[in-house]
């Protein structure tokens, strides 16, 4: 059998033959690596950027703050502006309750002279007491929507914020200004007066014979 050890045909057997698509990069560089080359990383250069990129962050949170206090601004206007809008809703309702709680006074009023008129004959009579009824309700209405009366009795003490004195009445025997008569009950709204009572009130002593100039 023939020595096969030094057959130059058989010297390439148990060797891959060369492969361009395995070969090395033979010296070839990356192009991370040329990208990296590319890069200047001398001191004065990095502090530059660093530079650059402080005054950068300082201009846009300069600009957010900038854009925040803007914000907060339009915000705060927005709340003034709903607050204002309710404010005026709320006085232009109140006063068209104000104005329809007027009218319904003026009803008030005439039941007041209907009842303080009417005959002793028919002070017991059904009718009667149904009107009554009717009187009693509408107080009941005013109630409920805060509307109560303002004491103007005789005898109360006349005050200027509550009475209108329409009658100065002398020789009642009373303190002067006392009122002495409740001409039209007063009203008031909650804790403001809607409408003053109508009274009269006390004056001084009529005058002695003593007393008139000759």
């Amino acid at each position: 059998m023939p020595d096969q050890r030094h057959d130059p045909r058989h010297a390439t057997q148990g060797r891959h033959p060369a492969d361009p698509r395995h070969a090395t990069d033979g010296g070839r560089r990356t192009r991370a690596e040329e990208r990296a080359e590319e890069i200047d990383i001398r001191p004065t250069k990095l502090l530059a950027d660093i530079e650059d990129l402080t005054g950068q962050l300082a201009e846009a949170k300069s600009q957010s703050e900038d854009y925040l206090a803007a914000l907060q601004r339009e915000r705060a206007e927005f709340l003034n502006f709903k607050r204002r809008t309710a404010e005026e809703r709320e006085r232009d309702l109140g006063l068209a309750g104000e104005d329809l709680i007027r009218k319904v006074l003026a009803v008030a009023d005439d039941f007041d002279r209907a009842i303080e008129a009417r005959p002793d004959s028919i002070s017991r009579d059904a009718w009667f007491e149904g009107v009554a009824a009717i009187d009693r309700k509408l107080r009941g209405l005013l109630e409920s929507e805060g509307v109560s009366l303002i004491s103007a009795e005789p005898g109360t003490a006349f005050d200027p914020r509550e009475h209108d004195a329409i009658a100065n009445v002398p020789g009642t025997g009373r303190p002067e200004g006392e009122i002495v008569e409740q001409v039209r009950r007063g009203y008031r709204l909650r804790d403001r007066v809607l409408r003053p009572a109508l009274v009269a009130v006390a004056g001084g002593s009529e005058p002695t014979n003593d007393d008139r100039p000759n």
